[in-house]
């Protein structure tokens, strides 16, 4: 979605949004090839000096992924190429033509930007966010756990698993910023590395990193919403086409009102939702959700669904009918 709420423009569908893994639920990575102007050799002294920025995307909506972003180059064109050539900014302070427009530059072959830098993305899908968040007791895995794994991963998948010869990383933050980087400079000992607020408007490579996630992130949330409209349109059920869903925020009112509008009794919403949101669990309290007793697993890790309420009927009729009700969505029950 667009910051104006209106569609995103399907036309160009970024390489780092893979649409069977995204509308599956699934979490994963994405990492473009090493571009032409980086030298990269496993054991190579020789290898081309790089700078990398990382930044994040979707970190509060109840609808759809959280996107990290990482983005690098050469050192040497850290300003002159993402600074004077492309105008790289915060994405928050580009429209949405500007955004989609670098992305594309970004990933159009014979382009100086193509030649020169590489991204990768990690995708966290609304339901990978909720599952973690809802684990019980010590167990939990809230949202700060998740982002920092999410950033040690796509940096150590640029550095180690392919070589790339970053000296310098530019992170916007999480929280504090000395405890941040003091976690990250025990993991990554050889990278000089700075984490500081509106990083993304001070560095270019994060800025870059900004775009990089922020297209991604809308691009994912407006296919996961054809696929929902395309599914209620089966069903013949359109009654939400005309308004949409807004930007996933909980601030946006069309959010609010499509999530009101679109609550299953028995699953509540789909892979696009997170239901750890204080949003939708608010919403199932007040609308009387179904209760779902899961028992406890046995030794051998077994558990077995003892019984379902509704105060509606279930779709189907007998065992048989709830399990093809039960069967028929990819919503899970978090």
């Amino acid at each position: 979605m667009k910051d104006n709420n209106s569609k995103e423009d399907l036309s160009f569908i970024p390489p780092s949004v893979e649409s069977t893994r995204l509308l599956s639920g699934e979490s994963y990575a994405y990492y473009t090839p090493c571009p032409a102007a980086i030298t990269t050799h496993a054991s190579s002294t020789e290898n081309t000096p790089c700078v990398l920025g990382v930044d994040e995307a979707g970190r509060g909506p109840v609808l759809g992924p959280m996107v990290y972003g990482a983005f690098y180059l050469p050192i040497d064109l850290h300003h002159s190429l993402l600074a004077q050539d492309y105008s790289f900014d915060d994405s928050k302070v580009l429209t949405p033509g500007v955004r989609a427009n670098l992305m594309r530059l970004l990933n159009t072959p014979g382009n100086k930007l193509f030649e020169s830098c590489g991204y990768a993305i990690k995708v966290l899908s609304a339901r990978d966010i909720s599952s973690g968040m809802l684990k019980p007791g010590s167990a939990v895995y809230n949202l700060n756990a998740q982002a920092m794994d999410a950033t040690i991963e796509i940096i150590r998948g640029v550095v180690q698993d392919r070589s790339v010869n970053v000296q310098e990383v530019y992170i916007d933050t999480i929280g504090n910023p000395a405890t941040y980087q003091q976690k990250l400079e025990r993991i990554f000992p050889s990278l000089k590395i700075t984490v500081a607020k509106k990083a993304d408007s001070l560095y270019p490579c994060v800025s870059a990193a900004s775009v990089a996630a922020k297209v991604t992130r809308d691009v994912a949330l407006e296919v996961l919403y054809q696929a929902v409209l395309r599914a209620q349109q089966s069903g013949e059920d359109i009654s939400d086409a005309p308004e949409g869903w807004g930007s996933g925020y909980p601030s946006d009112s069309k959010c609010v009102g499509w999530l009101r509008r679109n609550m299953d009794p028995v699953f509540g919403w789909g892979n696009e939702c997170r239901f750890s949101w204080g949003t939708a669990k608010e919403m199932l309290d007040v609308k009387g959700g179904a209760l779902v007793d899961w028992p406890e697993e046995d030794e051998e890790g077994n558990g077995r669904l003892e019984f379902l309420l509704t105060s509606g009927p279930v779709k189907g009729s007998g065992q048989d009918g709830l399990r093809d009700w039960y069967g028929s969505r990819q919503a899970e029950i978090i």
